[in-house]
């Protein structure tokens, strides 16, 4: 497996008991909530006997390109819709494994302090990704901006948009742009990792805010090849360990959910 070694332990400092053999793998994650939850992944894995090295990915994209070529043996940073869209346009052959997170989606403002206060012609942003965007809109019907075709699903797109009594002008953004876009325009629609990383607070800036019960769960993705891996089961053990759920309760209070 790329990127995977067997280290010979025994040699380490401070005579800690640890397995004969250590596994190492690489995982890519996006900065933010991902990249803290996963350091504490690392810390549980380690006690039995697995490696983590993490990546940061900036966007959303690369991280599941360096999953297909083998730069990665897994990540961790996507809902499943996202994945699913991904796998169909690129041909990726990779699998979820296990699910993460939920981090609710929310409507910043800069200029507004309630989503109904949007003026006529408010500019609103969404994220330029097929499925972010569709996430985006439904947010906007759910919030009761905008009403959609239902025919659209999950993979709804402005051309899907079928009443706009404010007529509000949707723009399409890369997601790691949208927190800048703030003060350009009246509100935006961000994904919660970005969200974090500005400094935004979910559960006190946001003016509309996705249902904790909603279809985006973050999964753990890898190579078809590695699904049955005896890594990946160790890596998901890791991961859905209480200690991690203890952690998601206490540092983000609820702007990100454990999902096992």
């Amino acid at each position: 497996m790329a990127l995977k070694t067997l280290l010979l332990a025994g040699s380490l400092a401070l005579g800690l008991t640890v397995p004969a053999f250590a596994e190492t793998i690489t995982v890519g994650v996006t900065p933010g909530e991902q990249g803290e939850i996963m350091e504490k992944v690392q810390e549980i894995a380690a006690k039995d006997g697995l490696d983590i090295k993490v990546l940061e990915f900036s966007d959303y994209v690369v991280p599941n390109q360096a999953l297909a070529d083998g730069e990665l043996d897994a990540n961790a940073f996507q809902h499943q819709p996202y994945l699913d869209a991904q796998i169909a346009d690129r041909g990726f052959d990779i699998v979820a494994v296990a699910p993460t997170i939920n981090t609710p989606m929310g409507v910043y403002s800069n200029k507004v302090e309630k989503i109904d206060d949007l003026p006529e012609g408010a500019k609103v942003a969404i994220p330029n990704d097929p499925t972010n965007g569709g996430r985006a809109l439904l947010l906007l019907q759910d919030a009761g901006l905008i009403t959609l075709d239902p025919d659209a699903g999950l993979k709804a797109t402005p051309l899907d948009v079928t009443d706009n009594p404010k007529n509000i002008d949707i723009i399409e953004l890369d997601a790691a742009q949208l927190p800048r876009s703030l003060p350009d325009v009246d509100a935006a629609a961000i994904n919660t990792n970005y969200a974090l990383e500005a400094g935004l607070d979910p559960r006190a800036d946001a003016v509309a805010k996705e249902s904790a019960k909603s279809p985006y769960v973050n999964v753990i993705a890898v190579r078809s090849e590695d699904k049955d891996a005896e890594w990946v089961k160790r890596f998901v053990k890791a991961y859905h360990d209480e200690a991690i759920r203890d952690f998601i309760n206490e540092r983000f209070n609820g702007a990100v959910i454990a999902s096992w």
